[in-house]
């Protein structure tokens, strides 16, 4: 290192490359945790993927993340939280499409494009339609046939009101053209147990929810409506390829920061993430829960955000929808 003496530039230079490689550390030894803010409750698909990625990072010598769910009011109350956070990256929210669905059915103390610094997009969740094993449908021309056949008799549940898998059934139902009567449910549990229990026809909800009881048999896939396959599923098609173009929804989850949060953080941030859902045992993990691995961070993220508030903005006018 005597080469640091040779002139008091150099060695000032070198001193600043050397506390700039180490900052990701100095963050994670310093005391400093990050709050990763959860809008659901935990145990969920969310959760889990949360968790996942925080473990990763801290044991990659990253910061430590601890995840603390704040759900409540359809995701508002953790998500309000997360805008009203001290722009330093120690509190991070994880978002869904809710964030971008909320702002059209209620007024909301944030705005989901200018109050939120986008992160990475860290995994999508494909939702899936299905049915019980019993039933008799076991295409989705043969659903759709039947609710054709008797208009508004066919029921399908999902969470809601006013969530993305809602969006994703009414974008269905338009294409369609078939009158089926929605049914909200508080979560994805009770949905499924509803149509394991014959109350309801079908429900829409995303794969990992569901893996359990397709898996065991009690419950048949007809269709998903995400771009591609599921691959341990290699025999459900997409809704596209059902017959429904411009039927495509997934769902994702993602990381924010508050606005205003330094471009240096912000960088700093998006690497730890980017490099946690690219290891190897992340994905593997993910696959084996049926998440797909996210990726988009930055600005690319923020693209996500901005084509999905006017997507689901546009169904939501068309569909007439309000919140009960």
């Amino acid at each position: 290192m005597q080469w640091l003496k040779r002139t008091p530039l150099v060695g000032a230079l070198a001193a600043a490359m050397l506390l700039a490689a180490s900052a990701p550390a100095a963050w994670s030894q310093n005391g400093r945790t990050i709050r990763l803010i959860l809008p659901f409750p935990p145990g969920g698909p969310a959760d889990t993927m949360a968790r996942l990625v925080a473990q990763q990072i801290g044991s990659a010598g990253g910061p430590t993340m601890v995840v603390e769910s704040h759900p409540g009011a359809a995701t508002e109350i953790g998500t309000e939280l997360v805008s009203q956070a001290a722009p330093d990256g120690d509190t991070l929210g994880i978002v869904s499409p809710s964030l971008v669905v909320l702002p059209y059915f209620r007024k909301l103390n944030y705005d989901p494009l200018k109050d939120f610094t986008p992160i990475c997009e860290l995994a999508t969740f494909p939702p899936l339609l299905v049915v019980n094993s019993q039933s008799p449908y076991h295409s989705l021309a043969e659903f759709i046939a039947a609710a054709h056949g008797r208009p508004g008799a066919l029921t399908l549940g999902t969470i809601g009101p006013a969530s993305a898998t809602q969006l994703a059934f009414e974008m269905l139902k338009h294409a369609a053209k078939a009158d089926i009567t929605f049914v909200p449910f508080a979560g994805y549990t009770p949905a499924i147990q509803a149509v394991l229990g014959n109350q309801i026809n079908a429900v829409l909800a995303d794969y990992s929810s569901l893996q359990g009881e397709l898996q065991s048999g009690k419950l048949r896939a007809l269709a998903t409506t995400a771009s591609k396959r599921v691959s341990s599923l290699p025999n459900v098609p997409t809704v596209a390829e059902a017959g429904y173009n411009g039927v495509e929804a997934e769902f994702y989850a993602g990381v924010v920061a508050p606005a205003k949060t330094p471009k240096e953080t912000v960088s700093k941030l998006i690497g730890w993430f980017s490099a946690a859902i690219k290891a190897p045992k992340v994905k593997a993990k993910f696959a084996a829960l049926g998440f797909f691995s996210g990726g988009q961070c930055g600005a690319d993220f923020a693209a996500i955000l901005h084509k999905d508030y006017e997507k689901y903005g546009q169904i939501i006018r068309e569909a007439h929808l309000q919140m009960h």
